[in-house]
């Protein structure tokens, strides 16, 4: 990303900024003691993703050894790159996905990790809507989501999901299964998936304007 990309953002960023380098160290290393746990696959995976210029690479690794201690204080650090880097929301969401990768990097995202990224993403500013989208970048979706149901991306505008759920309505009308003279547990089986894809429009209309009147309170 350079200044053309996010002109808002502090000159030099990230690579050449201490501040953020510092920040998303602790951050990463905090993350590998979230799960009660940290061992030497975690700041290889944080190697890979925050790479850090040779010249600096001992102090790195002294402060994400030191940091990994305890998951204390990582909130503050958030809030750092909160305050410094709020007009470069991409950057802010790499450092999330960067956080999802370090997470994974023992085969699996354990609940407490989840919540730790999850935290640092509202400390960023993100809706509950971004990082449903982020989590399900890295996680998939779950069986749940009102997204997978409808079988629509998560930044999807109105307009598309509406019509994508009109279409499925329609298609899963009982009426339909009425018609091709199928049984009468057919005909259950269509009215739940109607309920579901109905629940499903609604669920996401709701939490929009939810954070559609909290972005604007």
């Amino acid at each position: 990303m350079d200044d053309a990309e996010c002109p808002d953002c502090p000159a030099g960023l990230p690579g050449e900024d201490p501040a953020f380098t510092t920040a998303v160290t602790a951050l990463g290393a905090k993350l590998a003691k979230a799960d009660g746990r940290a061992d030497v696959h975690e700041f290889a995976r944080f190697s890979e993703v925050f790479q850090s210029d040779p010249g600096s690479e001992r102090n790195v690794r002294r402060l994400f050894q030191l940091a990994r201690q305890t998951t204390h204080g990582f909130e503050s650090y958030a809030r750092r790159l909160a305050r410094r880097y709020r007009g470069c929301p991409q950057l802010l969401e790499d450092v999330v996905d960067g956080l999802f990768h370090i997470a994974a990097s023992d085969g699996a995202v354990s609940d407490d990790e989840l919540a730790y990224i999850g935290r640092v993403a509202e400390i960023f500013g993100f809706s509950p809507l971004v990082f449903r989208r982020l989590k399900a970048t890295h996680l998939g979706s779950d069986a749940d989501d009102p997204y997978t149901i409808l079988d629509v991306p998560h930044d999807a505008s109105d307009e598309e999901i509406r019509a994508v759920w009109k279409k499925m309505l329609s298609e899963a009308h009982p009426d339909r299964a009425r018609a091709r003279g199928l049984p009468s547990e057919f005909i259950e089986v269509a009215e739940a998936k109607s309920a579901a894809i109905n629940a499903a429009f609604d669920t996401i209309m709701r939490e929009r304007r939810q954070i559609a009147l909290a972005g604007a309170a």
